[in-house]
């Protein structure tokens, strides 16, 4: 028989360990998660099982838009990219996607960040301590050499690029992130472009990902175009150019494009967890 002591002593014992195992349980879950959500989304039935060493993907994933990280890493999962270029991505969001992937997917990334803005209206965090803003990318290789550069006009919005040297299709390319201005300020998005197109000259193998606010033959995409081509090869910079739309109002606004690397195929896949579809393509490896 216990003394009343040792009882108490149990008790609080016991207390302690059952809110530490509930403490545990919502890590694990996420305040991203919805209900259920700890066994993830059925994947379609032809998802891909492992990382595909070709393919590179860009997904503005919508922010603030409060979806649902377990649903976002889904959607990734289905295509299991060797490297995923996001924008309009909270630090919080990617790390937690980043988990889900792997503890509900098995697919293991790296990430990295190219945050222009810290903001709690954006992200969250406390007023002292505000949720990192812009781009990332995740890897399932390595990733060296990165550089965050934010652009001297932002338009009406702080934004940026950021780059990386990593592995995609066996072979070493720099991968480059970018968000330019929003729309209606086409001035702003030209100076962007000239900082970005600056450095994407300096390799003669890159591939460039992002949300740039412009459709195919908007002028201020012209230093690109010049150095890179779209993966789809029916989409040029002419008003006759056939170019799938990547966003709901039916425009294209995100692009892969390719320097020196040729491209096998591509897809366009809309999605309810953003404004912007997925946009992901396989790359003709050496």
């Amino acid at each position: 028989m216990f003394h009343s002591e040792e009882a108490v002593v149990l008790g609080r014992g016991t207390r302690l360990l059952a809110g530490a195992m509930i403490v545990a349980c919502a890590v694990l879950v996420g305040p991203s998660a919805p209900s259920g959500a700890l066994f993830g989304r059925s994947l379609p039935v032809d998802a891909v099982r492992d990382v595909v060493p070709n393919r590179v993907m860009t997904w503005n994933i919508c922010n603030p838009c409060d979806e649902s990280n377990v649903g976002r890493a889904a959607e990734i999962a289905t295509y299991a990219p060797q490297v995923i270029g996001l924008q309009e991505a909270c630090v919080r969001d990617v790390e937690r996607i980043r988990d889900y992937l792997e503890s509900l997917h098995g697919l293991v990334y790296h990430v990295e960040y190219g945050t222009v803005l810290r903001n709690r209206s954006r992200c969250g965090g406390w007023p002292w301590s505000p949720g990192g803003f812009g781009q990332a990318v995740l890897s399932a290789a390595p990733m060296t050499d990165r550089v965050n550069v934010e652009y001297p006009d932002g338009g009406s919005e702080d934004r940026g690029y950021m780059a990386v040297t990593t592995t995609v299709g066996g072979e070493r390319v720099r991968v480059f992130n970018t968000h330019l201005a929003q729309r209606r300020q086409e001035a702003v998005r030209a100076d962007q472009t000239r900082v970005l197109a600056a450095e994407v000259a300096r390799h003669d193998r890159a591939i460039v990902l992002g949300d740039f606010n412009a459709v195919p033959d908007a002028p201020e995409l012209t230093r690109i175009w010049a150095l890179a081509s779209d993966t789809d090869p029916q989409c040029r910079p002419s008003s006759a150019a056939t170019c799938e739309p990547t966003t709901d109002w039916h425009s294209k606004f995100d692009y892969v494009f390719l320097r020196g690397i040729a491209p096998l195929k591509h897809r366009v896949q809309p999605t309810a967890y953003s404004d912007h579809h997925l946009l992901h393509t396989d790359l003709d490896a050496p």
